[in-house]
């Protein structure tokens, strides 16, 4: 199975997301492995799958070694169509395509994390949400309440529907707090336009964690995999 970590824009706790993700894949006896499709804003070792391996209480695996968590790094942090452009390269969509397919092989779970919002560009023709939707990968979108975010957030789920992605859920960054009375109407309108366009409701919230490790008690997402699951028996 490949679930597939995006966020409403960069910033929005994708990072936080997918690592809450391995940590209880892990915890439930999934052989499971993070990969950051695209990395910019960095050289040598992807640092979103550092923070994945830290965040989750486990050290860096055969697969980070060689080179299949994190296919493609570019240098500065930009979209990842412009942050190759300048070092002179393009995106390898088929290298990223190609390690996740050999992480599924050997793990069987993969969490892929995107980069930035739904349309970052990841090539001059290709941007992220058609990648994601060309493979049929399901798409967790990660969202908070701060003031503004529900505007992205529908847009990106409408962003999905235009192009017929299956939705396995919603996850909800509590960090930084967020005003309790817009946080709960952002969650009420969200759960409704998943409902309006076919999709389970399925709305996880995550507490706050530092940087150092995450929390013992994780949330359930158990109807998050459900919902992955029967999407990729639908396609």
């Amino acid at each position: 199975m490949v679930l597939c970590v995006g966020g409403i824009d960069t910033g929005a706790g994708k990072t936080f997301a997918a690592a809450f993700i391995y940590k209880w894949a892990l915890s439930s006896g999934m052989d499971a492995i993070t990969v950051k499709a695209v990395q910019t804003g960095n050289t040598g070792f992807s640092e979103d799958i550092e923070a994945h391996r830290r965040l989750a209480g486990v050290p860096r695996q055969p697969e980070d070694e060689a080179g299949l968590s994190a296919p493609q790094i570019f240098a500065f942090p930009a979209s990842p169509a412009y942050a190759a452009r300048r070092e002179g390269r393009k995106v390898d969509l088929r290298a990223i395509s190609n390690a996740v397919a050999e992480c599924e092989k050997r793990r069987g779970t993969v969490i892929v994390e995107m980069a930035g919002g739904l349309l970052a560009p990841l090539s001059e023709t290709v941007l992220s949400a058609d990648y994601i939707a060309e493979r049929k990968w399901p798409l967790v979108l990660v969202s908070c309440g701060r003031l503004g975010s529900i505007n992205h957030t529908l847009l990106s789920l409408e962003c999905a529907k235009n192009r017929g992605m299956e939705i396995a859920g919603v996850i909800w960054n509590g960090w930084p707090a967020p005003d309790p009375e817009i946080d709960a109407d952002a969650k009420d309108e969200v759960r409704k336009y998943m409902v309006s366009a076919g999709w389970p409701a399925t709305l996880v919230s995550l507490p706050v964690a530092d940087s150092g490790a995450l929390p013992q008690e994780l949330p359930d997402f158990s109807p998050i995999f459900e919902n992955a699951a029967a999407a990729q028996r639908r396609s």
